[in-house]
C-alpha cells in the first residue's frame, strides 16, 4: 500500500480518515511543522511517499526537483464545503486509484487530471 506524506495544510480529519482506511500517513504538522516545500519533497523522497497537498506551488516544484518514480504528488483543488465533504473526496480518490507513484494529480470536484512526472534516469527533452 502507498505511503502518504500529507503537507502541513492538509486537514487533520482527512489524515485521520486515511489512517483509518489503512494508509500509512506521515503529516508534516506532526513531524516537522513550518518546513519549506523543498524540505517536504525531500522527506517524500527519503520515505518513498506520495505527497498530498492543497498548495499549488508543488506543481512546478515537483517537476523541477525531478522526483523519483516511487514518489508522486496529489494536488487537491476543491472548495472545502465542509470537513466531511473534503474527507469524502479525498478517501474516494485513494480508493479509486492505484497509480499514484510517478504521477502528478490535480483533483477537482468533478474531474481528475493526471500527468506523468519526470522519472529518474530519463533525459530532459
Amino acid at each position: 500500500m502507498v505511503q502518504i506524506l500529507a503537507d502541513e495544510n492538509f486537514p487533520w480529519d482527512a489524515v485521520k480518515a486515511l489512517r483509518k482506511e489503512g494508509y500509512k500517513v506521515l503529516w508534516v504538522q506532526e513531524i516537522s511543522p513550518g518546513i519549506s516545500d523543498e524540505e517536504v519533497l525531500q522527506i517524500a523522497i527519503e520515505e518513498k511517499c506520495v505527497v498530498v497537498t492543497f498548495d499549488k506551488d508543488f506543481g512546478e516544484l515537483s517537476f523541477r526537483k525531478r522526483l523519483p518514480a516511487y514518489c508522486g504528488v496529489v494536488l487537491f483543488r476543491i472548495v472545502p464545503l465542509s470537513s466531511a465533504y473534503l474527507v469524502k473526496i479525498i478517501t474516494e480518490f485513494f480508493k479509486s486509484r492505484s497509480d499514484w507513484e510517478g504521477n502528478f494529480f490535480v483533483v477537482e470536484a468533478n474531474r481528475i487530471r493526471v500527468r506523468p512526472m519526470f522519472k529518474s534516469g530519463e533525459l530532459e527533452k
